[in-house]
């Protein structure tokens, strides 16, 4: 199958095979741009590919698949390099702005956090946009999105009253899809709520025994799901698939 490789500057397409692992992906890669092996970082949605797995093991990579390339910097004096990750930003509201100096490794998390310090804004209802892109992924670092020195981050305030126009619950059939690794890949027809959240739908899998006591991560849509966000939350409708592989990542809460 071919994915798209996606980096700051362009993108490209590669052909990777299905038992393929993440390494051999990125020796391809390092032919392509030159770019070491160990200076490269392969991520889907936010999850990193690790070295040691086959494409198989990542049911969201499929045809036509966006892999994003970040390139490690090369190591510096650490003083110097905490220096120049040091950048200004503009952090604008509808009526008036605010200077901050971040780090360019700080998250967007971390970032609104600073914001609520200074501005005394509840982080809750906080969304921030830059370049018309929102940065709704709070773990991750700001040059991820390309924010730089004097970028212009765009604050809206959402409301916290909208619990009351919620519809009711809906019943959904769903599937769960086990990666190769886990139960040889499994088919697993479940009926939910739309209001059950992730964690609910971990906990049915394991009290039911399909799945053995480890940590998971849930795929939507090829996006990695929240364990405290409802499955109406993530837009899951009714006959969806949900492709589940172990591992954690943290994240916040569904706002």
């Amino acid at each position: 199958m071919r994915v798209v490789i996606v980096t700051i500057t362009n993108q490209f397409f590669i052909e990777v095979g299905s038992q393929e692992k993440v390494v051999e992906i990125k020796r391809k890669i390092s032919q392509v741009l030159g770019v070491p092996v160990a200076s490269q970082i392969l991520t889907v949605s936010g999850w990193e590919l690790v070295d040691g797995l086959d494409m198989e093991d990542y049911p969201i990579v499929m045809e036509g698949t966006k892999v994003d390339l970040t390139i490690k910097p090369l190591l510096m004096d650490p003083q110097h390099s905490a220096q120049c990750n040091k950048i200004q930003i503009i952090v604008k509201f509808s009526a008036r702005q605010i200077n901050i100096e971040v780090d360019r490794t700080d998250t967007v998390r971390s970032l609104k956090e600073k914001i609520h310090i200074i501005d005394n804004t509840p982080i809750k209802r906080m969304s921030l946009f830059f370049s018309g892109i929102e940065l709704d992924e709070d773990f991750r670092n700001l040059y991820e999105y390309g924010i730089s020195e004097f970028s212009e981050i765009i604050v809206f305030l959402k409301t916290m009253n909208r619990s009351r126009d919620d519809p009711p619950s809906r019943k959904l059939s769903l599937v769960v899809q086990t990666s190769s690794s886990l139960l040889n890949a499994a088919t697993i027809p479940l009926e939910m709520r739309d209001t059950n959240t992730v964690s609910e739908l971990k906990q049915l899998l394991l009290s039911r025994k399909f799945l053995p006591a480890d940590d998971y991560l849930f795929i939507h849509k090829q996006r990695i799901m929240r364990d405290s966000c409802s499955l109406r939350w993530h837009g899951v409708e009714n006959g969806d698939f949900l492709y589940v592989f172990k591992g954690t990542v943290s994240r916040s809460g569904c706002f």
